[in-house]
């Protein structure tokens, strides 16, 4: 990559609304541009034009459908960048005090939320260390699933699908824990057995989940984690 090709990559995130934008598009779903405007505070037309240089750089992804236009992350790379930017980030200016709900919200997020689509905050990382104390999961030489780890998700009828050069495990940087949290194949597949099984469930309108009563049996029951730490 050339140094204005990256200047030029850099430069579709140094906006706040194109920020608030992909930070929205984290949680996976596609978005239309009357609900990204809105989520911004900007004006439709304000967000056509920043969606139009996300879409242009291949930040996002654009889908139609009759006269309905929706944009969606691009892919697991731009999603994992995103994360990984927002974990690195420090406070530019010192925050207003939160509204009590915006606190409750905030508490949600860090406790547990979808990065993408896999499990990250509080979740996220003691599941991943639960993983890695009993074998499934290496850190130590970057992140990979052991053989014990790869029979532990068919134990459990959790496919591990390989989709294009996607790694199979992989680390992304939580940016309310400042640890690492299991993304890749394997992270998407949890997180998606663990919503279909209902062991956790969303919550509110942004990317936040719940473990559920039976979620906090199973997680016990299969990673030996403590229900209290997960409430």
């Amino acid at each position: 990559m050339a140094s204005q090709d990256l200047a030029a990559l850099a430069s579709l995130f140094a906006d706040e609304t194109r920020a608030a934008f992909v930070l929205a598009l984290l949680d996976g779903r596609a978005w239309t541009a009357g609900e990204l405007a809105r989520h911004a505070r900007v004006a439709p037309s304000t967000a056509s034009e920043h969606l139009g240089k996300l879409v242009a750089g291949g930040v996002l992804a654009e889908e139609r459908q009759g006269r309905h236009r929706y944009v969606r992350l691009a892919d697991s790379g731009i999603a994992h960048l995103v994360e990984d930017l927002a974990a690195r980030a420090e406070p530019v200016r010192k925050a207003p005090p939160p509204t009590l709900g915006a606190a409750s919200a905030g508490r949600a997020m860090a406790r547990g939320r979808t990065c993408y689509d896999h499990l990250a905050g509080r979740l996220g990382i003691v599941i991943t260390e639960a993983m890695t104390a009993r074998g499934l999961l290496r850190q130590d030489t970057g992140f990979a699933l052991t053989d014990r780890g790869v029979a532990w998700f068919g134990e459990r009828g959790i496919a591990l699908a390989a989709s294009g050069r996607r790694p199979v495990a992989r680390g992304c940087l939580d940016w309310t824990e400042r640890k690492p949290h299991l993304a890749g194949v394997a992270g998407a597949a949890l997180c998606r057995h663990a919503l279909d099984a209902d062991w956790c469930v969303r919550i509110g309108s942004q990317r936040a989940v719940k473990v559920t009563p039976a979620g906090e049996r199973a997680f016990q029951d299969v990673l030996g984690i403590d229900p209290a730490i997960l409430r």
